[in-house]
């Protein structure tokens, strides 16, 4: 016995002796393994994608229109050749031909969310082409450097005598006839720069619009992961070919191209959000934590792109980007091992899903609460140009207000949401964004725009936070709980505001102004507005209930159904098992979950 004791002791403290060696050399990886298996892991992940999607959205703001004004420009004393024709033969003497190797990146241009350009010829042309007069009076002073952005030396009281007062008439004849030659310009090619830049602008959300149905039932099929490492992949291509492109063709290829990948992108990361997150709360306030990297990228996009393109290079901002998306890619393949893993649920058709009120009043909150920006991006700053006498950084600053004000609303109403409820939050948000557009006509300086832009970007910030994850309930509620297709409906919805607004914004301002347009917008938010209160208590459907019981008796009684009262305690349970199933045929525990 003893002998036998003794054996079984040496055994057990060999075996003590391995595993401590063996958690002392593999106890760090395990620590590490741990922790890109913890959800958490994946709404870093979705985070990251959303910003860097957004931030590439935002970055070519200031970088593609003047990159392309220098393309069709390269040979700019044709252009100024083409100016100085229009102006009086006389006034050409008082002209000389500036540094034309200068591009008109001197303009500060940024954008709220980067669906249209903020680039003006007349700016382009006004910091391109300099005025002065090089001529000295019969007394010889000098009348050198003037400037005719404005003229203003005509009541200047140091030029008394008869003669330099002709002189300056004759200057400020000459700066009139400039700025008639500089609008004749403007005319011819204007509208076709706008034309080509607006459009490569809005090939993304095109795009993105034509995909996420594809998407959607695709994750059903093969799972979350794979369509969001492919998002991934192209993004990165997409980032590589804007940083080398050199035609107009290859960066409308490059902009279209990352609609598939932020299509990809988008609808992945918000499903597997809400598979992760099944609780009511936690989810609205994950997801408050995903837009909210949507509306970093926004914010940090223009000024690091505009800086990158001024002090260094095109190719700077995107490589940058493209280095930060391989990081992303690597905790992808250390996170969510990407794999086939279909849903062992077959989740409703996305037909069923669009035939569902409550699903389809949710979309459309998305849809109208962003139409209002998108519709000001393209009008915005040539309204503040024409009635402001704005400059170039004023024009975009005037959109930072609401990117900040929309980073700190997605932030504070993606917890406060579930207590007010989600379809008075967005209500309220409706509302606001409807009195926000309303009172922007009136503003008379670019200070006044402050106020109105940042309670618009705070309204869509409470819409946004509130309306995507009522989608995944609703799911829940009403239908199996399967992600994928209702989250292509959601970012269709998005896409569709961002899509429509600037189309529509251009031919409302000639036929009844920018006014009436913003008035218009701002009514149908308010009118639409109250039906979001529909969504205070969606009833269930019978299918959904009857599979809820079916769930419960699986495990015990437990439902993925949030109940008011009494919430389901799932903290301590394994993610998988909190739906009754495994939602992605082993994906959970793929992940490393237990």
């Amino acid at each position: 016995m003893r002998i036998g004791y003794t054996d079984m002791d040496q055994s057990e403290s060999k075996q003590a002796r391995k595993a401590a060696l063996t958690q002392k050399i593999t106890g760090n990886f395990e620590k590490v393994r741990g922790c890109f298996g913890d959800r958490r892991m994946i709404l870093f992940i979705v985070f990251v994608a959303l910003f860097l999607d957004n931030m590439l959205l935002t970055i070519v703001v200031p970088i593609i229109p003047d990159f392309l004004l220098d393309l069709r420009a390269k040979n700019k004393s044709a252009v100024m050749e083409k100016v100085l024709e229009g102006m009086n033969h006389s006034c050409l003497k008082y002209f000389r031909v500036p540094d034309l190797s200068d591009s008109p990146r001197r303009v500060p241009i940024y954008a709220s969310r980067g669906h249209s350009p903020h680039q003006h010829l007349s700016v382009y042309l006004k910091h391109m082409f300099s005025a002065n007069a090089l001529q000295a009076d019969e007394h010889g002073a000098d009348i050198s450097n003037y400037n005719l952005f404005p003229s203003t030396f005509v009541s200047n009281s140091t030029f008394n005598d008869t003669q330099s007062r002709r002189w300056l008439q004759q200057l400020d004849f000459c700066q009139a006839s400039l700025n008639q030659s500089v609008h004749k310009l403007r005319r011819e090619t204007a509208g076709n720069e706008h034309i080509q830049i607006g459009v490569m602008f809005a090939s993304k959300a095109v795009v993105q619009l034509m995909v996420n149905p594809f998407v959607g039932p695709l994750t059903n099929r093969i799972g979350y992961s794979i369509p969001m490492f492919t998002g991934f992949l192209i993004m990165f291509i997409s980032t590589v070919v804007f940083a080398f492109g050199q035609t107009y063709g290859v960066l409308f290829f490059a902009r279209a191209l990352q609609g598939v990948g932020s299509a990809c992108s988008s609808v992945s990361g918000m499903g597997m959000l809400a598979t992760v997150y099944t609780d009511d709360k936690e989810r609205g306030r994950a997801f408050s934590w995903a837009l909210s990297g949507l509306a970093l990228g926004v914010l940090v996009g223009p000024p690091f792109g505009g800086i990158c393109y001024e002090f260094i290079n095109k190719e700077a901002p995107f490589l940058m980007l493209a280095v930060l998306a391989l990081l992303d890619g690597l905790l992808q393949l250390l996170a969510l091992k990407p794999a086939v893993r279909p849903e062992a649920e077959k989740g409703s058709s996305l037909w069923q899903l669009l035939k569902d009120p409550y699903i389809l009043v949710a979309a459309g909150s998305l849809t109208f609460g962003n139409m209002g920006i998108a519709m000001l991006e393209p009008s915005l700053p040539l309204w503040m140009w024409e009635k402001m006498k704005a400059s170039g950084w004023q024009q975009g600053v005037a959109f930072l207000p609401c990117s900040i004000s929309y980073l700190i609303g997605t932030n504070l109403f993606g917890p406060l949401a579930t207590r007010i409820g989600r379809g008075v939050s967005a209500g309220v948000g409706m509302v606001l964004c409807g009195v926000c557009l309303f009172a922007t006509p009136f503003a008379k300086i670019p200070e006044h725009l402050i106020l109105p832009m940042f309670g618009l970007g705070f309204a869509i910030g409470m819409v946004d936070s509130s309306m995507m994850p009522i989608m995944g309930y609703l799911v829940d509620l009403r239908h199996a709980s399967v992600y994928g297709s209702v989250y292509a409906i959601a970012d269709v919805a998005f896409c569709m505001g961002f899509a429509i607004g600037p189309i529509i914004s251009g031919s409302m301002v000639q036929t009844v102004g920018f006014s009436w347009m913003l008035w218009f917008i701002s009514i149908v938010c308010v009118v639409y507005a109250p039906l979001t209160l529909l969504l205070r208590n969606p009833p269930k459907r019978e299918e959904a209930k009857a599979l809820v019981d079916h769930n419960a008796d699986k495990t015990g009684g437990l439902s993925t159904i949030p109940t008011t009262g009494a919430q389901v305690d799932n903290t301590n349970l394994p993610l998988g098992e909190t739906l009754g199933y495994d939602p992605t045929a082993g994906g959970q525990r793929s992940y490393g979950y237990n």
